[in-house]
């Protein structure tokens, strides 16, 4: 049987880029397929009622300690410590992001753009807020930056985001990353090694 994750993701989430650095070797240990579906966490914290750990958590020192230490240990166990990086513009909008998602898969060109998109955000420190600091970025990584942004625009690409985020409400999501698995639901990276044992036949 085909093994088919859904991974719901938004670059404005550090956990997001952690799983996705995690995913080649899930896909290629369990035989998985993995897809990418881009979604606006902002909107479905709104649908939701959920807020994000940034908000709930603030003023909280001891968590805010233990979570950045947690954080670490889990780069460390998974040996992509230098791949990672908190960006010192977070949070930053992400809408037009996730739009790009959508619009750079309709060119052909998502793989690179969500590489370039990720990386850029939590390994290289870039302001992708910033519309010039984001065109200078995607053209350095060989994408064009203009055809791009000229898509964001399209309405078909706005209701093609809300769509996703709206279907990822329904089906269960109420933050990223979430992983979709054997109608089975998933949510963040430490949640990742429940997803392998599911994976593998060991969890029944």
């Amino acid at each position: 049987m085909q093994k088919h994750v859904a991974f719901h993701f938004d670059f404005g989430s550090p956990n997001s880029y952690l799983a996705h650095l995690l995913i080649p070797g899930l896909a290629q240990a369990y035989g998985a397929t993995f897809t990418y579906v881009p979604v606006l966490l902002g909107g479905i914290f709104r649908a939701t009622g959920n807020r994000a750990p940034g908000e709930t958590n603030a003023g909280i020192e001891n968590k805010l300690r233990y979570e950045r230490r947690d954080l670490l240990r889990f780069t460390e166990r998974n040996g992509i410590v230098d791949e990672f990086s908190f960006n010192p513009y977070f949070p930053i909008n992400t809408l037009q992001l996730m739009r790009g998602c959508i619009a750079a898969h309709r060119l052909g060109v998502f793989e690179l753009y969500m590489e370039r998109v990720f990386r850029g955000m939590w390994q290289f420190e870039q302001n992708l807020g910033d519309p010039e600091v984001l065109s200078r970025w995607l053209t350095d990584g060989g994408l064009e930056a203009e055809p791009l942004f000229a898509l964001i625009q399209d309405p078909e690409v706005k209701t093609q985001l809300i769509s996703n985020t709206e279907m990822a409400v329904s089906a269960g999501d109420f933050g990223a990353p979430t992983f979709h698995y054997d109608g089975e639901i998933y949510f963040g990276k430490d949640r990742i090694r429940d997803l392998e044992q599911h994976l593998a036949g060991l969890d029944n």
